[in-house]
């Protein structure tokens, strides 16, 4: 590994056993410090993913307290994938050219605000202002953590970090409908907010308190028609993709949105190319000259749309065609969420010692064998069945998770951390809604066909959702190919010639 990879040296001479010297005391300190720094990102982190998808349940609710359709209602998700999408990909820059604490309150002071302005929101258009400003934060935050833990961890005991990481990412969306239905069983929807604002601004205090400054800013270009690129590309692609099954979105064909973000997106790769050749780039795609970090991302977003597609289409199933109530959809879903936290450091500390081909053929295995296993569900599945494909899901993702955080950004180098950190969240919110606007669309055309030959709607809905697995059984098969090719990173494998970072 690198100097630059690398925390620096600050033991000096060999001491004596057992004696404790300046240089042992000035490594312990250093230690306590990261220890401090990473752990409150995570928390942070695990808050404000969390409210990704905390709101997946609560949209009757909403309706019925706004007097709004359920097209209206489902813009409290829709506005919150989209903002993460036009923000991340900035984020590359605002890491670079500012320091660790004013980034972190920045992130948490925006999704505090944002939380406040939620809970009290006086009518739709307020709460989703509300929901657009904690994305703000959210967006911030995620490539703030892997950034910085790419800078503060040695590679050798990564593994072990990224699986805390894969507990945020993956757990708390998986487990926001548990909370929420949790919640919403007992309190109005308003608490969802008013239970976690006093959480975020704890941590905003607690951090701007402790934080220390782990990284060095430096004087970074801002390309004004990249940032107008980003927001179009990235954004119109996730609006088109969570509108794909609608027949319009208002004035305009559904499928428009979703060619408006791929040209614009076409136009913002090819000038941050451009851009590139001087290191001007907004978010730098020599990442992608990493054979191992790309083939990482494209397993990786196979991964999410797994998982969001699973978690959108397993509770409409369900509630529409087994008619369970929404608390005992949620509880059915936290087994899994549970199972995937308590394994991620495990993950981690296999990753360190085995690396990841070990767990990435297993885990992309697993999850094809249990979307197979999904598409024969019908309208008298037993829920025990559902439960247990749902916990072994679970297992499949938890191994696949960790590993592709660490070879991806592990493949790197230093000055393309903050990059490539952005480079998984946009995906993470692209597939997302692509595995989400897949699953739906899929179930719903089936069913819809169904119904107007003259089927009972609920065997319909029921057909619907085994078509939804499987088109999402046969996309995994894709990731059990790619997991023979991800290698653990020996250090940097961006070719000599490739500049760093700029």
């Amino acid at each position: 590994m690198s100097e630059k990879n690398t925390l620096p040296d600050l033991r000096g001479p060999a001491a004596p056993s057992g004696s404790v010297t300046p240089d042992s005391l000035e490594d312990a300190r250093l230690g306590a410090r990261n220890k401090l720094v990473i752990g409150i990102l995570l928390v942070s982190a695990f808050i404000v993913i969390l409210n990704e998808t905390i709101m997946s349940v609560a949209l009757p609710h909403l309706m019925a307290s706004f007097n709004i359709p359920a097209e209206s209602a489902q813009w409290v998700t829709t506005a919150f994938m989209l903002t993460m999408a036009v923000v991340i990909p900035i984020t590359g820059f605002l890491l670079q050219r500012f320091n660790t604490r004013p980034v972190y309150i920045a992130s948490m002071l925006f999704f505090s605000v944002g939380t406040l302005i939620s809970a009290t929101a006086p009518g739709f258009e307020v709460l989703l202002v509300g929901r657009v400003i904690q994305a703000c934060g959210t967006a911030i935050m995620m490539p703030l953590l892997m950034t910085t833990v790419m800078t503060l961890v040695p590679p050798a005991s990564r593994g072990r970090t990224m699986g805390n990481i894969s507990i945020v990412i993956s757990v708390a969306p998986a487990i926001g409908p548990t909370i929420s239905g949790l919640i919403l069983n007992v309190l109005d929807w308003r608490w969802m907010f008013w239970l976690v604002l006093p959480i975020a601004v704890a941590a905003l205090v607690v951090g701007a308190l402790k934080i220390p400054n782990v990284t060095t800013p430096r004087r970074a270009p801002f390309d004004v028609l990249s940032v107008v690129l980003s927001a179009i590309g990235f954004g119109g692609l996730v609006y088109g993709l969570t509108t794909v099954g609608s027949t319009t979105t208002g004035w305009m064909p559904s499928w428009a949105p979703l060619v408006v973000g791929l040209v614009a997106l076409a136009l913002f790769v090819l000038r941050q190319l451009q851009l590139q050749r001087t290191d001007r780039a907004l978010l730098d795609l020599r990442t992608f000259t990493s054979k191992n970090f790309t083939l990482s991302i494209v397993m990786f977003a196979i991964s999410m749309m797994a998982l969001f597609g699973t978690l959108i289409i397993l509770p409409l199933y369900m509630q529409n065609v087994l008619k369970l109530d929404t608390l005992s959809t949620g509880l059915l879903l936290l087994p899994g969420g549970l199972v995937m936290g308590a394994l991620a450091p495990v993950v981690g500390r296999l990753y360190d010692k085995r690396g990841p081909t070990m767990l990435l053929i297993p885990g992309s295995i697993i999850v094809s064998v249990v979307l197979w296993s999904l598409t024969q569900v019908t309208s008298t599945t037993p829920i025990w069945q559902l439960l247990v494909a749902h916990i072994v899901l679970s297992v499949g993702l938890a191994l696949m998770f960790t590993p592709l955080f660490t070879a991806s950004l592990g493949s790197l180098k230093p000055a393309l951390y903050s990059h490539g950190s952005a480079v998984v969240g946009t995906v993470q919110q692209v597939a997302g809604a692509a595995g989400t606007a897949l699953f739906v669309t899929i179930m719903a055309s089936q069913a819809t066909r169904l119904v107007v030959t003259g089927s009972d709607p609920i065997l319909a809905q029921a057909s619907g959702v085994r078509a939804a697995f499987t088109i999402g059984a046969i996309i995994s098969l894709g990731a059990i190919v790619v997991a023979f090719f991800v290698k653990k990173p020996a250090d940097s494998e961006l070719p000599e010639g490739v500049p760093a970072g700029h």
